[in-house]
């Protein structure tokens, strides 16, 4: 369980939202509280670097978001990050600093840390990117189990409840996922990691793999 805490997955000092871990030990403790901490930050911000828009959405003035993006409230778009053409923002998403949300991207109710890439004909459901995470083209977050039943996440040793019903994935910073790659409801990977193009991927992805099929993940060198 030690690897799976917040300290191990994340810099903290890499996103605007380090408060948000607080009282957690877990990155899926944090998904609910996504929403109502927008709003308490987002009332903090300085209207010097933030400009407030529409319904409780702040955007950074260096931040760069295309005419064509739709964003939904409540949101945060970090200093310099970039949101491009087609972009949808449904709403309880922090995007970092210097990240890049891209085409046909989809993000709902997720923290993303600084420079985060997801950019392009990517979704993010329910999930938590860390610093420097990146998302090859067309991998997806799968963030509701087809039966409907709550999200457990698969460890080597054991099966922990998570008592939700949507939990997309938790990358820790720094990881790599390959193109057109699914990660399935409850998958942690952690910091350092690379994923294989076209991969399933479901449960805990140890730091510093490789993960090339569920029947071979190792270290890298």
């Amino acid at each position: 369980m030690e690897n799976l805490k917040n300290t191990a997955l994340f810099n903290m000092k890499e996103t605007i939202a380090s408060d948000i871990f607080k009282d957690t030990t877990y990155p899926w403790e944090v998904l609910s509280k996504i929403s109502d901490f927008i709003l308490t930050l987002g009332a903090t911000l300085s209207p010097d670097e933030y400009e407030k828009k529409g319904d409780n959405i702040w955007i950074a003035k260096s931040a760069k978001v295309a005419p064509t993006a739709f964003i939904n409230g409540p949101a945060i778009i970090g200093k310099n990050a970039e949101i491009r053409h087609c972009a949808f923002i449904r709403g309880n998403a922090i995007v970092g600093e210097g990240a890049v949300v891209g085409n046909s991207t989809e993000l709902k109710n997720v923290l993303l840390f600084n420079k985060v890439q997801v950019p392009h004909y990517n979704y993010v459901g329910d999930s938590i990117l860390g610093f420097k995470a990146h998302m090859g083209a067309g991998s997806i977050t799968s963030n509701v189990k087809s039966d409907k039943t709550l999200v457990t996440i698969l460890c080597p040793d054991k099966k922990i409840e998570t008592n939700l019903k949507k939990m997309g994935a938790i990358l820790g910073d720094n990881v790599e996922v390959g193109c057109n790659s699914v990660l399935n409801p409850g998958t942690i990977i952690g910091p350092e990691s690379n994923i294989y193009p076209l991969s399933m991927v479901r449960g805990y992805v140890p730091a510093k793999s490789v993960y090339k099929n569920k029947n071979e993940v190792v270290e890298k060198q």
